[in-house]
C-alpha cells in the first residue's frame, strides 16, 4: 500500500524544471498585463472559450488515444498564445482555433511528431479563412522589452533544448530585415520598428522551437531555421502579405522530416 501511494505521488509530482512551466507563466503574466494596462482588444469570454476548448479537446484527445495521462501544460501554452494573437468577432471563432489548434497535435502526425504546430496552424487557417486577424500593433515597447527580456530568461532558466532554432531564426529573420534595408537605402528605423512586434516573440520562442515539430539534429534546425526566415521574407516582402513567419513556418513544416532523413 505504501508503495503504491509512493507511486502515485511521484507520478503527480510537478517537474519544476519542465519549460513548458515557465512558458505558461510568461504568457499568462503578459496576458494579465495586456488586458490590465494595455486593453488588449479581447473579451474575457473570448479568452475563456479559448483555454476552455483547448484543455477540453486535449482531455477528449488524451482519453481517445488511450495516452496514461491528462497533461494541461501544452493545450495552456497554444491557448495563451491565441488568446494574446487571434481577433475575432465572436467567441466560436475562437473556439474553432482552439478546437483545431489542439486536435491537430493528435491527428496531423508523422514518426510520432506533429507536422505542424498547433498554434501556427490553427491561426493561419482562420486566417485564410477571414474568420480573424492578428494585431501586431497592440503591445507598445515596453511589454514588448519586458517579454523580449522573460523569453530570453527562459532559455537560460530552463536550458530549453531548441534554444538554436530560436536563435537561429531571429538571426536570420533580422538579419535579412537589415540587409534588405540596407540594400534599398532605407533608414533603419523601419527593420527595427518591424521586429518590435509581440507576435514576433511569440512566434520565435513558443511556435518555431516546437520540439515535436522541428528537425532532430542541431544542423537540422540551423537549416530549418533558414528556410523558414527565407520563406517569411518571401511571403512579407515578395507577396505583400503580412505575417510571415506564419506562412513561412506552415509552408516548410513539412520539410522537418525530410531534414530528418536526410
Amino acid at each position: 500500500m505504501g508503495q503504491d501511494n509512493d507511486r502515485t505521488q511521484s507520478a503527480t509530482k510537478i517537474n519544476w524544471r519542465d519549460p513548458r512551466l515557465y512558458q505558461v507563466a510568461s504568457l499568462s503574466t503578459l496576458l494579465l498585463y495586456g488586458l490590465r494596462w494595455l486593453h488588449f482588444d479581447i473579451s474575457t469570454q473570448q479568452i475563456a472559450v479559448t483555454l476552455g476548448t483547448a484543455l477540453l479537446t486535449q482531455y477528449v484527445c488524451t482519453r481517445f488515444s488511450n495516452l496514461p495521462r491528462f497533461d494541461p501544460k501544452s493545450p495552456l501554452i497554444s491557448a495563451l498564445s491565441l488568446c494574446l494573437l487571434l481577433r475575432a468577432n465572436n467567441e466560436l471563432v475562437a473556439a474553432l482555433a482552439a478546437l483545431i489548434a489542439i486536435a491537430s497535435k493528435f491527428v496531423i502526425r508523422w514518426n510520432d511528431k506533429h507536422v505542424f504546430n498547433p498554434t501556427n496552424l490553427a491561426l493561419v487557417v482562420m486566417l485564410a479563412a477571414g474568420l480573424g486577424w492578428i494585431s501586431p500593433g497592440q503591445w507598445g515597447q515596453v511589454a514588448w522589452f519586458g517579454f523580449l527580456v522573460a523569453c530570453l530568461g527562459s532559455l537560460v532558466v530552463t536550458r530549453a533544448a531548441r534554444a538554436d532554432v530560436t536563435l537561429a531564426f531571429l538571426g536570420f529573420y533580422v538579419g535579412l530585415l537589415f540587409t534588405r534595408a540596407l540594400w534599398l537605402g532605407d533608414p533603419l528605423a523601419i527593420p527595427l520598428h518591424q521586429i518590435e512586434n509581440g507576435a514576433l516573440l511569440i512566434f520565435s520562442f513558443f511556435m518555431i522551437s516546437d520540439p515535436k515539430t522541428t528537425p532532430d539534429s542541431r544542423a537540422g534546425r540551423i537549416t530549418y531555421a533558414l528556410l523558414v526566415a527565407l520563406a517569411a521574407m518571401y511571403v512579407q516582402f515578395g507577396l505583400f502579405k503580412p505575417n510571415g513567419p506564419l506562412w513561412g513556418l506552415i509552408a516548410c513544416a513539412p520539410l522537418a522530416p525530410l531534414i530528418d532523413r536526410i
